[in-house]
């Protein structure tokens, strides 16, 4: 299981993923937003979206668990 985790205090502008998914390396998951800036999640591995930890309009911190994915063999 990998778990992905907010690198700085954001607010979740949108999710681009459901539990299920299959996603790929460098796919977007989901964005942030900090500092009218956006800032793109994105898939460190193939594997398939095990949890979403957040929704969208959500503050998050850092280090703050966004969402679990489970690695392709």
């Amino acid at each position: 299981m990998l778990n992905v985790k907010a690198e700085m205090p954001a607010t979740v502008w949108k999710v681009m993923v459901e539990v299920g998914h299959s996603v790929t390396v460098g796919q977007e998951l989901l964005i942030l937003e900090s500092m009218k800036m956006e800032i793109p999640i994105e898939s460190p591995c193939d594997g398939v979206v095990v949890a979403l930890h957040v929704l969208p309009e959500e503050s998050v911190q850092e280090g703050q668990l966004l969402l679990e994915l489970r690695r392709n063999q």
